[in-house]
């Protein structure tokens, strides 16, 4: 009698929903929109005159509980300055088939130059393309930037940077729900480097332009 009764309250589970309403998502054509504070792909961000903010200390990679982190350390120069003050990340590189987003880096951040993006589209054929390289996760040239190596232009020293950022952050105001995807901000072509994302976003083109014609 115990195994009728459970056979009926299993199907009953079952035709109750059969008459709910179908939610259908057009994906990738017509994506989710994400939680606000989503954790997403990694920004690297930029000073408002272009130099980048990471300043290569590693506190990243040594907060990271997965060890997906990877990042090498370079000195500034007169003649090649990259961000102010001493040191920069030469090589800086985010491996996805280790990250658990958990957000650990962006805690560990001093200079507020990593933060996290709302863009989730990271799935890839080859296990060496989830290895995500400066060059990828660097937030793009905004109007009135300028492309590093060049001069400190908004101040004498580092410390000038970071009071100003108080008022001007640069690309890091907004950008932890700011999705970084091709064709929602302007991004700077890098020669053999393929933007994350870039072709779904050719497919949501191609979709949306076919419905308008």
């Amino acid at each position: 009698m115990g195994a009728i009764t459970g056979t009926f309250k299993g199907f009953g589970v079952t035709f109750s929903h059969m008459f709910r309403k179908v939610v259908t998502t057009d994906y990738p054509f017509k994506p989710p929109t994400p939680a606000p504070r989503y954790h997403g792909r990694h920004i690297l961000n930029r000073h408002p005159d272009g130099l980048e903010k990471c300043i290569g200390c590693e506190l990243c990679a040594w907060a990271c509980p997965a060890d997906a982190i990877y990042v090498e350390g370079g000195d500034n120069t007169d003649e090649q300055r990259f961000s102010p003050g001493e040191r920069y990340a030469s090589v800086y590189q985010i491996n996805y088939a280790r990250c658990i987003f958990c957000g650990l880096c962006i805690e560990a951040c001093p200079t507020r130059s990593l933060t996290m993006s709302n863009e989730y589209e990271l799935a890839r054929d080859n296990r060496q393309d989830l290895i995500f390289t400066k060059e990828q996760l660097l937030a793009p040239l905004l109007p009135g930037m300028e492309q590093p190596p060049h001069p400190m232009r908004l101040g004498d020293s580092e410390k000038d940077y970071y009071v100003g950022s108080l008022t001007n952050p640069g690309t890091s105001a907004g950008a932890e729900h700011s999705p970084m995807g091709p064709g929602r901000y302007q991004v700077d072509e890098h020669p053999g480097v393929t933007f994350p994302g870039a072709e779904q976003a050719a497919q949501r083109a191609a979709a949306e332009k076919g419905e308008t014609a």
